[in-house]
């Protein structure tokens, strides 16, 4: 029997349709019969999965600037047009809200107004800024989108103003997606219909246990539960990862997202409730290819001599986010000779790792800075003696260096005793359809 999956054209929603196509051979029927039954169960695991994790309602929270309500009386008596601005780079506020005032005084008393909620100076170009105008062309109200998360919104009553931020209401629909590699990641996810940010999500929470650069390989299988939110009835942005299964080469790595009923705090472990996070990052770049590894006797490429490398070299565009792979103490951050711009970071248990090369360093990266793991510290360049830009990664383990590709880190602690019966019983659905041998689904949404 052969079946695939296709999305219907023109639908309001993303559904999947499944068609069979039974080959004749004996037990067709047999055959049939227990696919169905299991996709009907894969369907009501599904659902299991989303009546688990609670739907968030997206209430309104707002921070007021002033105590006034929105003048709703007088917006009844008036006709608006809503006029959409385009933020163009370079410009400001004032000089967009310009034609909508009388004089820049009125505009300043909106900005002081508006200011103990948001800093509207830091709009960006890109983003959705709609202002609302009365028949003489005068401002009456704007609504400025800061993230895809939070609005702002500001209202006029006379020449008094009031803002409040709120949250964006969404419906959070439940998706499944599951594949086999083929390229990069993020190539196999956008084949598969799904955006970079789904796949950089998926590759986050695996971090600590695989470094997508060197060790994923065609072939590799994977499979996820994850929310997508959706604003009258677009997509507008991912929510959580809520399962994920890797197999990188024959070794399973799975993860499932749970809040702590005593912290409140989420994070990710496997099926036994350890937890993914190690002491350290398996890699400082999102981004970039490993063009040189750890030796004791490496050719110089520019003294051409043989001499130890005692780190590993990332190729990566100019300006690529260079991140902390642990929590540390930031004990040196300039210049260091053929090493160029370098930061240096002091860990527990003996540990140090530097980063070499540098273009730049980010703000507030100085010694004495306290840093957490994932924060970039810097951006690739191709300062001191280099050949093109790059990352030279170093790791330091009580003064010896060890090579970071091989060394293996220490485990973060388990889920309490007490909070395990909690969290085995929540990952049951879904350790269900990870488990379930689907990988010729492309996608699932409903």
């Amino acid at each position: 029997m052969r079946f695939r999956w296709a999305k219907r054209e023109n639908h309001p929603r993303p559904k999947v349709i499944l068609h069979f196509k039974p080959e004749p051979f004996s037990g067709t029927k047999k055959i049939i019969i227990i696919w169905s039954i299991l996709f009907l169960s894969l369907a009501a695991a599904l659902f299991w999965v989303g009546s688990r994790f609670h739907r968030r309602s997206l209430s309104v929270s707002s921070h007021q600037a002033s105590l006034r309500e929105p003048p709703a009386q007088a917006e009844a008596r008036s006709s608006f047009r809503e006029q959409p601005i385009n933020i163009q780079a370079g410009k400001t506020i004032t000089e967009l809200l310009g034609p909508y005032f009388a004089s820049p005084q009125i505009i300043q008393k909106l900005l002081t107004a508006v200011s103990p909620v948001y800093n509207l100076s830091r709009i960006k170009a890109g983003h959705s800024l709609v202002v609302k105008t009365q028949d003489n062309g005068e401002f009456q109200s704007l609504v400025y989108e800061i993230d895809p998360g939070h609005l702002l919104r500001v209202e006029r009553e006379a020449d008094n103003f009031t803002a409040s931020i709120e949250t964006i209401p969404y419906e959070t629909r439940l998706g499944y997606l599951a594949g086999e590699i083929e390229g990069s990641l993020v190539e196999t996810f956008n084949n598969l219909g799904e955006g970079d940010q789904l796949a950089l999500a998926l590759a986050e929470i695996f971090s600590w246990e695989i470094d997508f650069y060197i060790d994923l390989r065609p072939g590799d299988t994977f499979a996820l539960i994850f929310e997508k939110k959706f604003r009258q009835q677009q997509f507008a942005a991912y929510g959580d990862i809520l399962a994920a299964q890797i197999i990188n080469r024959g070794r399973k790595f799975a993860a499932f997202r749970f809040r702590s009923p005593s912290t409140g705090k989420i994070d990710y472990f496997d099926a036994e409730g350890n937890s993914l996070r190690k002491e350290f990052l398996r890699s400082p770049l999102k981004y970039g290819r490993i063009t040189s590894r750890f030796s004791f006797n490496r050719l110089h490429p520019i003294r051409k001599i043989y001499r130890p490398h005692y780190g590993v070299d990332y190729a990566a565009p100019i300006g690529t986010p260079v991140q902390a792979t642990a929590d540390g103490l930031v004990t040196f951050a300039g210049w260091n000779g053929g090493s160029g711009r370098m930061v240096r970071i002091r860990h527990n248990h003996g540990y140090e790792t530097l980063y070499l090369h540098l273009r730049e360093f980010s703000p507030g990266i100085n010694p004495g800075a306290r840093v957490e793991a994932g924060q970039v510290i810097g951006y690739v360049g191709s300062s001191g003696e280099s050949t093109g830009p790059h990352l030279d990664y170093r790791i330091l383990y009580r003064g010896r260096y060890i090579n970071p590709l091989a060394w293996r880190f220490e485990p973060a602690k388990p889920l309490p005793a007490e909070q395990q019966a909690i969290f085995k019983a929540e990952i049951k659905p879904s350790q269900l359809l990870l488990s379930s041998p689907l990988l010729v689904v492309q996608q699932l949404i409903f």
